[in-house]
C-alpha cells in the first residue's frame, strides 16, 4: 500500500488545512492593518486641515469649516422633534398646562410667557421673540445666549457690559450658542468664558484653573445652566454658592444679602425667582458623586471611521439612550426609560401638589392684606411663602424634572409644602381676628386666560 504520509508524519490535506488557516489569519491581519492606518491617516488629515480661528470668533460656521463633525450634529439641534413623558425639545405653553404658574408669577414677567426652552440653536432667537423681554431688561440678560458676549466683554469690560440695556446691545448679540462659549479657538481645549463662574469658585475658595478635562465636561455648562441673580445697581451677574449649591443654602445666602427679584402683587411677598439650576441640583446628585459629567448623558462621544468625536447635538439622554445611558447601565432601552419616567413621574406629582398649595397661599393672603391685616401679622407669613416659593422654584426651574437629584428635589419639594402649611395656619389665626368667613373661595384659574385676567394681565 502507497504510503500517503510525509516527512513530518502529517497526512498532505492536513498541510494544506494549516496552509488555508494561515492565509486567511494573514488575510484579516492585513485588513486590520489597513484599517488602522487609513484612521491614522485620516485623523492625521483631519487636524492639518484645521485654519487658525481668530480670538473672540463668535460665528460657528467658522468653526464648522475646521470641525464639519461637530458642527454637523450641532445643527441638529434645529430638530424640536423629541418630546419624552416629560420634557424634550417640543414647544410647550407652561402657563396652559399649568396655570397655577401664572398666579405665581404675578406681578413679574414669567406671568406674561413661559415655554419649554428649544435647542441651543433657537437661544437668540427664542428669548428676542418672548413677551417677557417686552418688559425693559438689563443686558445682563444676554449674558448665556451668544458667543457674541464673550467677544462684548472683551471689548467693553465685563461690568460696563452689565450696566447696558438688553435693547441697546441687540443689534449686537446675532450668533447662537456655540463654539467659543466653551471652546479656546487655538488649542480647542475647554475655557471658561464667562467670569460669573471664576468668581464663584474664587469666592469658595477653589482655583477654577485647576479643575481637570472631566470636571471641565460639567463646568463649561455650568456657566449657564445655574441660579444666578443681578447684583447691585451695575446688575452684575452673580452666582449665589458661597455658602453652598443646596437650595437651603442658597436661601440662607439671599435672606443675608436682602435679594429680592420682585415683590408679588396679591401676596406682596418678596420672592426669590430661581433661573434654572441644573449644575446645583446634579451636585447633588449620585451622578456628580460618582464623577459622571454632563457632557457624557448630554453629549456622548461618537464614532466615525478613524474619528472619535463629542456628539454636539446637546439633547435629552433619552433621545439617546444607547450612545448615553447605556454606556454605564446595562439594562435595557425600554427598562432605562421606564426608570427614569417613574422617578420624574413622583417629582410630578409632589411638585403640583406644591404649585397649588403656592398659588392658594398668596391668594389666602392677598384676602387678609384686604380685610386689614398689618404689617407686623403678615411678616412671619410671607417669610414662610418666600421661602415655599424659592424651595418649589429651585426645583421646577431646573431641566429634567428633578432627575439630576430624584432624593434631593422631592426632599426640598417637601419643605415647600411644609412652609405653604406653615403660612396658611398662621393666615387662619390672622382670618379668626379680622372675622373672614372660611374656608376661602378661591377664583376660577383654571386656565392660563383665566389666571391672567385674575392678575390683571387680561389677555396679555
Amino acid at each position: 500500500m502507497e504510503d500517503t504520509t510525509n516527512k513530518s508524519g502529517r497526512k498532505p490535506w492536513v498541510n494544506w488545512l494549516i496552509f488555508l488557516a494561515t492565509v486567511v489569519v494573514v488575510f484579516i491581519l492585513g485588513i486590520f492593518a489597513a484599517s488602522i492606518l487609513e484612521r491614522r491617516t485620516e485623523s492625521k488629515l483631519y487636524f492639518q486641515t484645521v485654519k487658525a480661528i481668530p480670538d473672540w470668533e463668535p460665528r460657528n460656521e467658522v468653526w464648522g469649516e475646521n470641525f464639519p463633525r461637530e458642527y454637523e450634529t450641532y445643527l441638529s439641534t434645529l430638530d424640536t422633534g423629541f418630546q419624552s413623558g416629560h420634557g424634550g425639545s417640543a414647544n410647550i405653553d407652561y402657563l396652559e398646562k399649568y396655570p397655577e404658574l401664572v398666579v405665581l408669577w404675578a406681578g413679574y414677567a414669567f406671568s406674561r410667557e413661559y415655554n419649554q426652552g428649544r435647542g441651543h440653536y433657537y437661544a437668540v432667537k427664542d428669548i428676542r421673540e418672548s413677551l417677557r423681554t417686552d418688559v425693559p431688561q438689563p443686558a445682563t440678560c444676554w449674558t448665556c445666549k451668544s458667543p457674541d458676549v464673550p467677544r462684548l466683554m472683551e471689548q467693553m469690560g465685563v461690568a460696563e457690559f452689565y450696566k447696558g440695556k438688553w435693547n441697546e446691545l441687540g443689534h449686537e448679540v446675532v450668533n447662537n450658542i456655540g463654539c467659543q462659549d466653551c471652546h479656546d479657538p487655538k488649542t480647542m481645549n475647554l475655557r471658561i468664558t464667562r467670569p460669573a463662574l471664576a468668581e464663584a469658585f474664587q469666592r469658595m475658595g477653589k482655583d477654577i484653573t485647576k479643575a481637570t478635562h472631566q470636571e471641565m465636561r460639567s463646568l463649561v455648562c455650568a456657566q449657564c445652566h445655574v441660579e444666578y441673580y443681578f447684583k447691585g445697581e451695575g446688575k452684575y451677574l452673580t452666582f449665589p454658592w458661597d455658602k453652598g449649591f443646596s437650595a437651603d443654602s442658597m436661601e440662607t445666602y439671599y435672606d443675608e444679602v436682602e435679594h429680592v427679584d420682585f415683590v408679588h402683587k396679591l401676596s406682596r411677598t418678596p420672592i426669590l425667582k430661581a433661573q434654572h439650576p441644573d449644575f446645583e441640583l446634579y451636585m447633588t446628585g449620585v451622578h456628580a458623586d460618582r464623577g459622571v459629567a454632563c457632557a457624557d448623558c448630554h453629549m456622548p462621544y461618537k464614532r466615525e471611521g478613524g474619528m472619535k468625536f463629542t456628539n454636539h447635538k446637546i439633547q435629552s439622554p433619552l433621545a439617546n439612550i444607547n450612545e448615553s445611558c447605556q454606556v454605564c447601565h446595562r439594562e435595557s432601552e425600554a427598562k432605562l426609560m421606564a426608570n427614569v419616567l417613574e422617578r420624574q413621574g413622583k417629582v410630578e406629582e409632589l411638585r403640583r401638589i406644591t404649585e397649588k398649595n403656592l398659588a392658594r397661599v398668596h391668594i389666602e393672603a392677598k384676602i387678609a392684606w384686604d380685610n386689614g391685616a398689618t404689617e407686623a401679622e403678615m411678616k412671619p407669613v410671607l417669610q414662610l411663602i418666600r421661602h415655599a416659593q424659592w424651595r418649589w422654584d429651585w426645583v421646577a426651574a431646573a431641566n429634567g424634572l428633578g432627575f439630576h437629584s430624584p432624593v434631593e428635589a422631592l426632599r426640598v419639594l417637601g419643605t415647600s409644602i411644609q412652609k405653604s402649611q406653615e403660612a396658611r395656619i398662621l393666615l387662619a389665626e390672622i382670618f379668626v381676628k379680622k372675622g373672614v368667613k372660611t374656608p376661602i373661595e378661591l377664583p376660577d384659574i383654571s386656565t392660563k386666560a383665566k389666571a391672567q385676567q385674575y392678575i390683571g394681565l387680561g389677555n396679555a
